[in-house]
């Protein structure tokens, strides 16, 4: 990547993001974030900037800058997003870990952060602006949306169907074909053995709705 990156939210997401891209030689330009008591500040040597919305770093953006949106509050990184679609015609660029493991056959989207030892098998599908944490494996034929969070060692078995927005917690298990609906929620540890419908929150081993 030849461009400096200019990374959205100064948070747990932003630090993970940060590293992955000085781990790949990627320079970053700095940090954007709403919360005013971080400006000034430096996060492994990299100044928190100003606002996600200061028009004097977001002009610099697909010119001179690539943008990735660490932005933890789906609705907040939507929200980023579509500004940055809208306003300077740019699309976030992908963090991938240098210890993740990820398919030549696999289609991966854009504004994606894929974490250390993390796993997308040949033929899985990776929409857009998707967060997949450490040691989460995404399997064969799987289908990810757009905007979906997969907790630290989740395992998505082969041709399950993950809809936008839904969130996988940790250490889940998905079994294979099984559908989690748009904006459904998967309990950390649960293993999902029937089709979960959209908006719902499951939990436990077999996981049930709550």
């Amino acid at each position: 990547m030849e461009n400096p990156i200019l990374i959205f939210g100064a948070g747990n997401l932003g630090k993970i993001v940060l590293d992955i891209f000085n781990r790949n030689n990627v320079l970053v330009f700095g940090f954007l974030d709403d919360d005013k008591t971080l400006h000034g500040k430096e996060i492994g040597e990299i100044v928190v900037l100003g606002d996600t919305d200061d028009d004097g770093f977001l002009k610099i953006i697909g010119q001179k800058t690539e943008a990735f949106v660490a932005l933890e509050n789906t609705k907040e990184r939507k929200k980023v997003v579509e500004m940055l679609i809208n306003r300077r015609k740019v699309m976030p660029v992908n963090a991938v870990h240098n210890t993740a493991v990820v398919s030549e056959n696999a289609i991966i989207g854009h504004g994606n952060l894929i974490a250390a030892r993390a796993v997308i098998n040949p033929y899985a599908t990776v929409g857009n602006h998707c967060v997949i944490h450490a040691s989460a494996i995404v399997d064969i034929n799987t289908k990810v949306g757009d905007y979906v969070q997969i907790g630290a060692g989740a395992i998505i078995n082969s041709d399950a169907e993950i809809e936008e927005g839904a969130f996988i917690g940790s250490g889940a298990v998905i079994i294979s074909g099984i559908k989690i609906g748009k904006n459904a929620r998967v309990g950390a540890g649960s293993v999902v053995v029937e089709n979960v419908a959209d908006g719902s929150t499951v939990f436990g081993n077999p996981a049930k709705k709550i």
